[in-house]
């Protein structure tokens, strides 16, 4: 497998301390900067592209991420929630959640082209 793209995200959920909502959010930020129809121009199966996610909460345990699977179309995803992002305690008593998101999708080795090596 060869990692074709990675791209960041940040997703903040203002109230009620929710990471889940944060991480998605996250997520959905860092979908919204990539379009790769190379993907789909390869007619392959949807589950031979693996895509890997890492979410950077306070709370990784507090993360739902099998909830979180279905914001991709198609691939197998892999879902880890990490130590990271942010915790903003506001003056009523609330925390605002601040997560990240790093997307990494990949491709089998493919014939008749290639993707250009960069040291990886």
């Amino acid at each position: 497998m060869r990692r074709l793209i990675i791209e960041m995200g940040q997703g903040v959920d203002l109230h009620g301390a929710d990471y889940t909502k944060a991480a998605g959010r996250a997520i959905d930020d860092a979908l919204r900067h990539s379009s790769l129809h190379v993907v789909q121009t390869l007619n392959l199966p949807p589950d031979a592209v693996q895509i890997k996610v890492t979410l950077g909460v306070q709370h990784p345990e507090a993360v739902e991420t099998q909830a979180l699977a279905g914001k991709f179309p198609f691939g197998t995803v892999a879902i880890t929630a990490v130590k990271g992002g942010m915790d903003v305690p506001h003056l009523a008593g609330d925390t605002q959640v601040v997560a990240s998101a790093a997307i990494e999708v990949f491709l089998p080795e493919q014939t008749g082209w290639r993707l250009r090596s960069t040291g990886d």
